[in-house]
């Protein structure tokens, strides 16, 4: 299970909790472009595509179906059950301040989201806080750098430059993504056993999109 992500007063990740006002079925700048296939080195074709308000049952069937360990690596806090608000808030996102793409794939005429990515901006628009989780059964498939670079792509489409997270110090896999990806990678000096995640991003250059196997965007 990969995760990054900003601890709230609250035990949930800042990431985790922005929401724009409640949506059904309509999102301003709904971003189509973001719609994806891409077949990943083991043959399986997988879709990635902007996360909707009616995903909610699907998010949430996707965190129930990570470990324990994989949920606290995602949200830094045990939750055994996903809140509904929660999954409100991750579902319903207003494509602005916040971006969410998710992973799906289709099988005996099931849709299963197998992997989720997401960004959040504050009170700076030029820097984006993320967070990128993966199914234990679709880990090593570079599906985590994959959803990254879309995920970053967009970001600097946006006008980010930079991306930034936090991640557990035993958060491996989250680690060794970040360190592929170009991160900086610094202890935290107020919290013990967390992680610093930084990234510089580029300009997108006249005509490039954020769809293939490797979009453009982190500096590195």
């Amino acid at each position: 299970m990969l995760g990054s992500t900003r601890p709230a007063t609250d035990g949930l990740p800042a990431v985790a909790r922005i929401a724009s006002k409640p949506m059904v079925y309509a999102i301003h700048r709904y971003p189509a472009d973001l719609i994806d296939v891409v077949h990943l080195a083991g043959g399986e074709r997988v879709v990635i595509r902007p996360v909707l308000p009616q995903d909610e049952d699907l998010t949430a069937a996707f965190f129930r179906g990570l470990s324990a360990p994989g949920r606290y690596n995602r949200f830094m806090a045990t939750l055994n059950e996903p809140p509904a608000e929660l999954m409100r808030r991750l579902t319903q996102v207003d494509y602005a301040s916040h971006v969410a793409l998710v992973a799906e794939v289709f099988a005996q005429g099931r849709e299963t989201i197998v992997a989720e990515a997401r960004y959040a901006r504050g009170a700076d628009p030029a820097v984006a806080e993320f967070a990128v989780s993966v199914a234990e059964a679709w880990q090593g498939k570079k599906l985590a750098t994959l959803m990254l670079g879309k995920l970053a792509c967009r970001a600097a489409t946006e006008g980010c430059r930079r991306l930034v997270g936090q991640t557990l110090a035993t958060n491996a896999p989250m680690l060794a993504l970040a360190r592929k990806a170009g991160f900086m990678i610094l202890p935290s000096t107020e919290v013990r056993g967390l992680m610093l995640l930084e990234a510089q991003l580029q300009a997108p250059s006249p005509g490039s999109t954020c769809t293939g196997l490797e979009p453009p965007a982190l500096a590195a």
